[in-house]
């Protein structure tokens, strides 16, 4: 029999999901779905993974490259800041706050946009993020001050960004079951490939144009490329029965979902410090402006050929798995190769080629957050998720300088914070990895031919239930199965 406990994915009180789509381990029920609308109407129609849904994959791609791939660039524009006097009445921590309000306010506005994807639709709320991202450029060319860099830079692009990255960020998994992953993980990829063109391409324009007409044509150019992606991006809300509610409080009756929260918290503060730092860090220990670029744009190029291989393998070894391991080698090269090998110009282009690990969040955020909650909640799911996220966001950069002392080892306590948080964030999500094998093992779903027990795994799905949560938790973190 099964127990009366909540079935993962569904909350008290909510409907089923929708059929034809993703049973507890993540693979395909049915080669059908339910469309259902505003109506009762149980109407069912043939859906054909993929198809249209690459030119989705592909426009989402080039928007995370002119949105979260400019704004990585700010650590070229944070080096500058740092070693030159443009920017009147500014400190170190002020510039640091910048780069951390961007992130912070572009998930601060998420319920707002999630509102507006709900009362507007998808497309509308997108080209709201386009014009604001463009004028953000725009007004940060004629900074003269800090403040000036604070509400352009910080402010105005952070609502740019919101709005783009949470009308898009959801819409990628709608059109995909079985190579749901990996399709998301190629268009979060284009964040990669983003930051790796316009770290490059910011430090050529700020030294050979200035720093103004550098945000000029940055604003040109995502205005245009986002404005045309716009024609392209189709969304599947209707079909899924998509809820775009901006507070789904009852999420946080879920234990599984403090989890999933956890994880996110405590990688996002890493990733932050790592994609802000990591050009000063390179001048810090005695290398030049461009070769302090050329480790950012490797540290982006890795996470934009690393993230499609991430998603591949999420599909094909465990979504959960691959979060989790993926995390956790963030964690040790933080500690050993950016510690130890980070002084050398190799080495520290070595550490950089694992960029795909440090922002393995991005890939794999929208997949794991459906294995938690279902589609259905999903984007409310992700609501919530942003607002949690405001606060890594927001100080993180700052903790980094903070941290920051002089001389040839003066990020050393920043690696050293970096790391432990990455730890952190592995011990949440591979809870939850043991929560999602505990459900599994009481709906009777445990029998997956490629599963490898280590000694002394829990042996059955009764078994696990006699034994108890809090003791099949600590158990199924030694168990390795798809998941």
């Amino acid at each position: 029999m099964i127990p009366s406990s909540p079935v993962p994915g569904r909350l008290p009180g909510t409907s089923a999901p929708e059929t034809g789509l993703v049973d507890v381990e993540g693979t395909t029920r049915s080669g059908k779905e339910e469309i259902t609308g505003e109506s009762d109407s149980s109407e069912v129609k043939e859906f054909k993974e993929g198809g249209y849904g690459w030119m989705v994959v592909f426009s989402v791609a080039l928007v995370n490259a002119h949105t979260w791939g400019l704004n990585s660039s700010y650590a070229v524009f944070l080096a500058y800041y740092l070693r030159s006097r443009d920017i009147a009445g500014s400190s170190p921590l002020a510039f640091a706050f910048v780069g951390g309000l961007s992130i912070s306010i572009s998930l601060l506005v998420s319920p707002l946009v999630t509102w507006c994807i709900g009362r507007f639709g998808t497309i509308s709320t997108f080209r709201i993020g386009v014009v604001f991202e463009a004028i953000s450029f725009v007004g940060a060319s004629f900074s003269t001050h800090i403040y000036h860099l604070i509400l352009s830079q910080g402010v105005c692009f952070g609502v740019g960004l919101g709005f783009c990255f949470t009308a898009t960020v959801g819409v990628v998994p709608q059109w995909f079951v079985k190579r749901r992953s990996f399709a998301n993980a190629v268009a979060t990829s284009g964040s990669g490939f983003g930051g790796l063109t316009y770290s490059v391409a910011t430090n050529a324009m700020i030294t050979n144009l200035g720093l103004p007409w550098a945000f000029r044509i940055l604003a040109i150019v995502a205005f245009v490329v986002n404005g045309g992606c716009s024609l392209i991006l189709r969304d599947r809300n209707k079909a899924v029965g998509a809820k775009h509610v901006p507070f789904h409080l009852d999420l946080f009756k879920l234990p599984e979902y403090w989890l999933f929260l956890g994880w996110g918290f405590f990688s996002l503060m890493s990733y932050v410090i790592v994609v802000f730092s990591i050009t000063d860090y390179a001048q810090q220990v005695g290398f030049s402006a461009s070769q302090g670029s050329l480790a950012a744009a490797i540290f982006n190029l890795s996470q934009g050929i690393g993230r499609p291989l991430i998603g591949l393998a999420s599909d094909h070894v465990g979504r959960l798995n691959v979060a989790g391991l993926g995390t956790l080698t963030a964690g040790v090269v933080a500690f050993f190769l950016w510690v130890f090998a980070g002084k050398s110009y190799p080495g520290l282009i070595i550490y950089a080629l694992f960029g795909a690990f440090a922002g393995i969040i991005w890939p794999c955020v929208a997949p794991v957050g459906a294995e938690v909650v279902g589609l259905s909640l999903l984007p409310a799911a992700l609501s919530i998720y942003w607002l949690v996220l405001v606060l890594p966001a927001t100080f993180a950069e700052v903790i980094g300088l903070m941290l920051r002392t002089s001389g040839v080892d003066g990020y050393l306590n920043v690696q050293i914070f970096t790391g432990v948080m990455y730890i952190a964030s592995f011990v949440s999500i591979w809870l939850l990895r043991s929560w999602k094998l505990q459900q599994m093992q009481i709906l009777g779903t445990m029998d997956d031919p490629l599963a490898i027990e280590a000694p002394n795994a829990v042996q059955s799905g009764a078994k696990a239930s006699e034994n108890g949560r809090p003791r099949s938790y600590i158990m199924n973190m030694f168990v390795f199965r798809h998941v």
